[in-house]
């Protein structure tokens, strides 16, 4: 008899004993393949003024003024602009899972909403990834993310590059970033829907390797998202921190916190935007131990909330420099090549 091959991305029937406690429930799964994203919770979005993204005025030159004399006259001049498109990407899932499969144990709608918090997770750090990362003249698909437009530091925006230094391929950067509608914000195409899209197809033919038909539950995810900086000047990359330094340097040595002061100062306006500074879990493991140990006074670890409402939970800190939160955001690289 001829062996029917598993379609892939297709669940099994090893991967539905794996959810199904010993009573015949589905499991609460630990996700060990969950991050920590929490830019997903500062930042914030708006409608794009095109059905592709978003377009962007930017005054580049301002009109002149001149010292009049008696009798003289001023001469006409007006301020320059520029315009700036940024598109946005959709980004999209599908889950079928075998109807027989699902009804087992009678357990169908659960084992779906436990299938659906997986693709969640998995389109969220998609996201994230392609925010720090993405780089649309290598995948035109998706969108121009933040290190692509902040990778050179002769360009126009190469004063908010901040280098630290680190020489080799295995960096870090520190992001400070000041969210606002008209600094740095998410985008999604005009006359679209914000956020991640679901619909449930319910019960239809799906194929399986040999392009034979079985009955399954159908699920869609898609997200149209997209990235646009109206003011290049409110975010700050600090780059080139050396991964095999920075987990020694529990005093500050390395002048990490030097550094976040400058990208602080970049900031033309901290009360204009929502600003908040974004690193990996070893950098934020270092400001962590450093504030404990009391290294500087700029530097706090608290219980309770910060000013935009996170945390507060019992046993919830946070970490702030100079009164700005410090987020743990996995998506962030400990192998990002060189900023020259």
């Amino acid at each position: 008899m001829a062996t029917q091959p598993t379609k892939a991305g297709a669940v099994t029937l090893i991967d539905f004993a794996k959810s199904i406690d010993p009573n015949g429930k589905v499991a609460n799964t630990i996700e060990l393949l969950s991050q920590t994203n929490e830019i997903l919770t500062d930042m914030l979005w708006k409608e794009g003024n095109l059905a592709t993204g978003h377009r962007t005025s930017m005054r580049t030159g301002l009109p002149t003024a001149i010292w009049r004399q008696l009798y003289g006259g001023v001469p006409a001049s007006k301020s320059t602009r520029a315009t700036i498109d940024d598109a946005c990407g959709m980004l999209e899932a599908r889950s079928a899972v075998d109807v027989d499969l699902a009804n087992l144990n009678g357990n169908a709608d659960a084992f779906r909403m436990s299938e659906a918090e997986a693709f969640l997770e998995a389109m969220n750090q998609a996201f994230v990834q392609t925010l720090f990362y993405g780089d649309t003249t290598l995948n035109p698909e998706r969108f121009m993310g933040l290190s692509a437009r902040y990778s050179l530091s002769s360009a126009l925006n190469g004063q908010n590059i901040i280098k630290m230094g680190g020489a080799s391929n295995a960096n870090n950067s520190i992001w400070l970033i000041g969210w606002g509608e008209n600094t740095a914000c998410g985008i999604y195409p005009k006359a679209s829907e914000s956020g991640l899209q679901h619909w449930d197809l319910g019960e239809g033919d799906d194929f399986d390797g040999n392009n034979n038909r079985y009955r399954a539950l159908m699920d869609r995810w898609q997200w149209k998202c997209g990235l646009t900086l109206p003011d290049w000047r409110y975010a700050v990359r600090i780059c080139n921190i050396d991964q095999t330094a920075i987990l020694a340097d529990t005093t500050g040595t390395l002048k990490i916190m030097e550094a976040m002061l400058r990208a602080r100062a970049r900031i033309p306006a901290l009360g204009k935007a929502r600003c908040a500074f974004y690193m990996n879990r070893t950098l934020a493991e270092m400001l962590q131990i450093q504030a404990m140990n009391k290294s500087t006074n700029a530097l706090s670890l608290k219980e309770g909330a910060d000013q935009f409402g996170t945390g507060g939970a019992s046993g919830s800190f946070v970490t702030n420099f100079m009164g700005i939160p410090i987020r743990q955001t996995d998506a962030l690289l400990s192998t990002e090549a060189n900023v020259a």
